[in-house]
């Protein structure tokens, strides 16, 4: 190659053995291919034959190193994503071993770690559910949206109080019943609200909304941070895709989608002027029957 191409060589070789070593100037080379073709085709077939094996050879390197990276990035997603809970086991947990209290606050620890250990779990599932890529079954049941709704803010209040975050939910008087799966539902939750304070470290507040709209329910999450550019707005709910948060790999908000698709509903963001980002999905109402 390096001849017909009169440039420098791009490998070098060693001999295994004693060895004769000819020399073709160019010219020379040139001449011959153009008296004899099928040398011309030999030589073409054997240039051939050798860049296929290169290539075969680095694509199965660059696909080695596309699984370890892949496999780290999940990991990554998965330490990151259990730092909070982790963090409230032991608080509650160093707070029940100093403390003297009644047995009421020794009840309310323990429950507080068995609902951290559950959300763990609950994580851990849904990620593995992720990488298998298969239509997870959900198990659906009719629920008081707002109530549950409320369960969660009440759980995640002190998580966000400790980052100098307000957080609270607006919602219509009357009920509203959905048909969810409350285990798979409420790592959205989770995952939004985590998103929302990453994106304001000095503190803010996060609005949560619930609003009826014919058969569904719409539930905003808004933020009083910064927003996000549109730019990277479209590419949020991909695999790996992630914007302004240190630690995170972009698997949070894909899983997000899919929760809420598998819940027959849709999952948006959208930007207003002077306003932080709003995380919107929705979900089936449960209409009564007449």
């Amino acid at each position: 190659m390096a001849v017909l191409d009169d440039a420098p060589r791009s490998a070098d070789a060693i001999a295994e053995e004693v060895s004769d070593v000819y020399f073709v100037p160019r010219d020379n080379l040139a001449e011959i291919l153009e008296r004899s073709p099928k040398l011309a085709l030999r030589m073409l077939r054997d240039f051939s034959r050798r860049l296929r094996e290169f290539d075969r050879k680095y694509m199965q390197e660059a696909l080695q190193v596309e699984r370890l990276v892949t496999v780290g990035k999940f990991a990554r997603t998965i330490i990151h994503d259990l730092k909070n809970p982790l963090a409230i086991i032991g608080v509650t947990a160093d707070m029940m071993s100093v403390q003297v209290g009644s047995a009421e606050t020794q009840a309310a620890g323990k429950s507080r770690i068995r609902r951290q250990v559950e959300r763990m779990g609950k994580m851990v599932t849904e990620f593995l559910e992720f990488t298998r890529g298969d239509k997870t079954l959900s198990n659906l049941f009719e629920t008081d949206y707002a109530k549950f709704v409320n369960e969660i803010i009440d759980e995640l209040r002190p998580e966000v109080m400790a980052r100098s975050i307000s957080i609270e939910m607006t919602a219509p008087r009357s009920s509203i019943n959905v048909l969810i799966d409350p285990t798979r539902l409420v790592h959205v939750f989770y995952n939004l609200v985590g998103n929302a304070c990453d994106a304001m470290p000095e503190g803010g507040r996060i609005k949560i909304r619930l609003a009826e709209k014919g058969r569904e329910v719409v539930t905003e999450i808004e933020d009083s941070g910064e927003g996000i550019p549109p730019e990277i707005a479209g590419r949020l709910f991909e695999p790996f895709a992630t914007y302004g948060k240190t630690g995170g790999t972009g698997l949070g908000l894909s899983i997000c989608k899919r929760v809420i698709e598998d819940h027959q509903g849709r999952i948006d963001i959208r930007q207003e002027p002077g306003r932080g980002a709003i995380f919107a999905f929705t979900l089936p109402a449960v209409v009564p029957a007449e």
